[in-house]
């Protein structure tokens, strides 16, 4: 399975409205600081696409690493775009406005419903962001596991082409659903991650999406997380580097 084609480079990204936060947005920003060897190892995955290196600012449209399973029942690791494009659409355009997809309505939205059916996936993701309005600006918070260890967020993909000569583009959008405790005073909604033993299921392609796989969808309380304030760095794509998650002193 190839990696994703798409856009990247602070231009495109902008471009896709990714300079701020959006007012309304879950989870605009990740971060992905392991390298695709240990994603393969931790997941049980083939690395099928070249490694892009640590990244602590992973923003709409660019790709990102993501864990999938194959016709053949083997999972591999790959790079997809960030934001979903539905097989039917006329353009990649949509891509910044599909970088989410609420659990409660995924079964029933035209851009996502196909995805949900046959083409589910794992998002890795070493923590992600949230913003809070102080005063004027928006602080950003960086959430992640206490123990450090990768998040798996649930996440679906499609493969889009502009014609049917042209290479495949693939792309995902991650799964949202009401915060738990932790996230709470951040935000409404989060990410929804998935625990180890409901990898197997949420990946396979066989499985229907019934109400057996929808009630996966549901919010994590546990391992327990951990949230803290950090710089503002991360309000611009064109920043990057371990230093967008350092701790700030907490302001709630």
């Amino acid at each position: 399975m190839r990696p994703a084609s798409g856009r990247s480079g602070t231009n495109a990204r902008a471009a896709a409205g990714a300079l701020l936060p959006r007012a309304d947005g879950v989870c605009g920003r990740f971060v992905q600081e392991r390298s695709l060897a240990e994603l393969s190892e931790l997941f049980e995955a083939e690395q099928v696409a070249d490694d892009p290196g640590p990244r602590y600012n992973v923003a709409p449209t660019d790709p990102a690493a993501v864990v999938v399973e194959r016709p053949d029942g083997r999972r591999a690791v790959t790079l997809f775009g960030w934001g979903l494009v539905p097989h039917w659409a006329d353009s990649p355009a949509a891509a910044a406005r599909h970088i989410n997809a609420r659990s409660e309505t995924v079964a029933g939205s035209p851009a996502f419903r196909d995805a949900l059916r046959r083409r589910r996936c794992l998002v890795p993701v070493d923590g992600f962001f949230e913003w809070i309005r102080n005063g004027p600006t928006r602080q950003p918070w960086f959430i992640r596991r206490h123990d450090r260890a990768p998040l798996a967020l649930a996440g679906i993909w499609s493969t889009w082409r502009p014609n049917a000569d042209a290479e495949p583009h693939r792309t995902f959008a991650i799964l949202t659903t009401r915060a738990n405790d932790a996230i709470a005073p951040l935000h409404d909604r989060m990410p929804v991650a998935l625990p180890r033993e409901h990898w197997a299921h949420w990946l396979d392609a066989r499985a229907d999406a019934d109400s057996e796989l929808l009630a996966l969808l549901e919010p994590a309380e546990s391992p327990p997380f951990e949230t803290f304030a950090v710089q503002r760095l991360v309000n611009s794509v064109r920043n990057d580097g371990p230093a967008l998650i350092e701790p700030l002193v907490t302001l709630l």
